[in-house]
């Protein structure tokens, strides 16, 4: 498949975020040759993402082929996130501890029941909780939380680790890595041939990978009709650290001891643990373009929901604040599979779940680069979805063991 003329490369990924740099390392890994371009790999969506791995408690916002996608990249991600610690010899931050879904008020719980019933109708297993066994799953919520959904089968995994450990992973699987902006796709005779880079120079390529998050929807070289309709969507983020042991009680120094998903008089927040003691909270969702500016009202309305489910969070340390863009697309969905161009294929549009649907974008990218049998899975998630309605579109709405 790869074999259409000489090439400098195999394969060209434009885009060092988690979804390209995985996309990279599987295809080397199968004998490509492979240049990743990307002057900042994983400073992108990537760094600010809390790295949930929750197909099933996020079920309630996504359509069914979402969610399906989203199920089989975590089955996948055990052997996937041992594999690249392995192979990079660092760690990732992988923990599969499962999501405690709660809800404060009795208009929470009702919703919560929606979620609940919705989440069955998808055929998943949740097991119900009252407040006192959400106290005792989580011994540092409030009293005034109402109830609860368990999914044990939900993980996370640290987004920063899981980059750095894939460009290593990467280069040791021979890999190269251009620390630059992708500034046009090369295109020769009708079929894209590679890339031009911020310094003019050009890397011929059989295959293009475009997998550059939301910036993948102005990029020269990509006619206008084919370009996937991915936008920017802001979230704010923020990290906190307790420096003090684990507790007699069996309290972890993050205060939790698995994800924390909460509704708080109708709003979402969610709190991530690390095994470090870091506890990840976040995120907002706001539609205001490329700015990344960080705001004291997105700030407050995390930590006010936050401290109202966990009080004792204003005990920690401020570590970290920071604002990343999603690439957004009109349905929520990413955009995977050849683009119409021929020789450039998209790894793009995943919104909320790139740490989530890394492995199962980058096994079935690098089957195609190497077989070119296109998988099933893509089926519901190619470009072409978009062409009736327009590139506009329509807005949307919005392991280790436990303690």
């Amino acid at each position: 498949m790869i074999a259409q003329s000489p090439a400098e490369t195999d394969v060209a990924v434009i885009g060092g975020g988690v979804i390209g740099l995985s996309v990279a390392w599987r295809s080397a890994q199968q004998g490509l040759r492979v240049i990743i371009a990307d002057p900042d790999p994983g400073r992108g969506a990537t760094h600010a993402a809390a790295g949930m791995l929750t197909p099933i408690a996020e079920a309630a916002y996504a359509e069914r082929e979402i969610f399906q996608l989203g199920s089989e990249s975590l089955r996948r991600y055990p052997a996937f996130a041992a594999e690249v610690a392995a192979a990079s010899g660092l760690p990732i931050g992988f923990r599969q501890c499962g999501t405690l879904q709660v809800a404060y008020d009795s208009d929470d719980l009702a919703a919560l029941a929606e979620i609940r019933r919705l989440q069955e109708s998808f055929g998943v297993g949740v097991r119900q909780l009252t407040a006192r066994e959400c106290r005792e799953a989580e011994p540092m919520l409030d009293p005034s939380v109402r109830g609860g959904l368990l999914v044990a089968d939900d993980g996370s995994v640290d987004p920063r680790l899981l980059a750095d450990a894939l460009v290593r992973a990467a280069e040791a699987a021979g890999a190269r890595l251009v620390r630059q902006r992708v500034t046009e796709v090369m295109r020769t005779a009708g079929r894209a041939s590679g890339v031009r880079l911020a310094d003019n120079s050009i890397v011929t390529a059989a295959w293009t990978v475009l997998a550059a998050g939301w910036q993948s929807a102005d990029l020269r070289g990509v006619p206008s009709s084919l370009a996937p309709p991915v936008r920017p969507v802001k979230g704010q983020i923020i990290r906190l650290r307790s420096t003090t042991a684990m507790s007699a009680a069996g309290v972890p120094p993050g205060l939790l001891r698995r994800t924390v998903r909460g509704l708080v008089r109708g709003s979402s927040v969610y709190m991530v643990p690390r095994d470090s003691g870091e506890l990840v909270v976040g995120a907002t969702q706001e539609e205001l373009g490329a700015d990344t500016a960080v705001t004291a009202g997105g700030l407050w309305e995390l930590l006010r929901d936050a401290r109202t489910l966990v009080p004792g969070i204003t005990e920690l340390e401020v570590t970290d604040i920071v604002a990343g863009l999603r690439p957004g697309t009109p349905d929520n969905a990413p955009v995977i599979g050849p683009s119409g161009l021929p020789g450039l294929l998209f790894a793009t549009g995943h919104f909320r779940a790139g740490v989530l649907l890394a492995p199962v974008t980058a096994d079935t990218m690098a089957s195609f680069l190497r077989t070119g049998e296109a998988d099933p899975i893509w089926r519901a998630f190619g470009a072409d979805r978009f062409a009736e309605r327009g590139r506009s579109g329509a807005r949307p709405e919005g392991a280790v063991a436990c303690g």
